[in-house]
């Protein structure tokens, strides 16, 4: 099942077209804000409903959408709950719209959230317009979508080893990134299809197309 989950970050409304080409939309919280002026309904809305008043959530339930209240003192953000609710629905392949965008931790904290190992046996990918982020796990390859000129950083969350990428720029064969080094930023798609793979450790792989130059 395809489906995508909306976070309350900021949007690009390109991003509308995934939301309304989903099987299952399910919200986090302000996400469901999102989701309504695309005029997708979701089936669950998910959190502690800080960002959504009682008279949009009548008007969500109205629409069928299912109401999952959670305490605001809680150990897990909004999204991550709206991403294991999803996966419980059966969603195997899940695009985040709305991570990224506002405050600092929460943009970290939701790319971080992407590589946690329950989502393991998912396809998932946070989106924002031309910029994707997915996380690869070794041993594994992802085939990057973007096209040539495209802009591809490889950030390792603790130490990656054994990566071999093709049709980038700046190669590597059975190369490591350790974490904190930025020597996976700013890579180059110069031939399509390029690949990452990896054999220990796990990468998020951000693409970007129609970037400026970096400072």
């Amino acid at each position: 099942m395809n489906a995508v989950v909306a976070a309350h970050g900021i949007v690009d409304e390109r991003d509308a077209a995934l939301a309304l080409r989903a099987d299952l939309a399910v919200a986090a919280d302000g996400g469901a804000l999102h989701l309504m002026r695309w005029g997708v309904a979701p089936a669950v809305v998910v959190g502690d409903m800080d960002s959504l008043d009682e008279a949009t959530l009548a008007g969500l339930a109205a629409r069928g959408a299912r109401i999952e209240r959670h305490p605001t003192d809680k150990d897990e953000s909004d999204l991550e709950l709206a991403l294991a609710r999803a996966v419980e629905l059966g969603a195997r392949r899940i695009t985040v719209l709305g991570a990224f965008g506002g405050r600092i931790d929460y943009t970290l904290a939701n790319s971080l959230l992407l590589a946690d190992g329950r989502w393991a046996g998912v396809e998932l990918r946070a989106v924002q317009g031309a910029t994707t982020v997915r996380p690869l796990r070794g041993p594994n390859e992802l085939r990057i979508e973007a096209g040539r000129g495209a802009v591809v950083s490889l950030l390792p969350l603790g130490r990656a080893a054994g990566i071999t990428t093709e049709g980038l720029r700046f190669p590597l064969a059975d190369g490591a990134l350790r974490e904190g080094a930025s020597r996976g930023v700013s890579n180059e798609v110069i031939a399509v299809p390029a690949r990452v793979r990896l054999r220990d450790g796990v990468l998020l792989v951000v693409e970007s197309e129609g970037l400026p130059e970096s400072p």
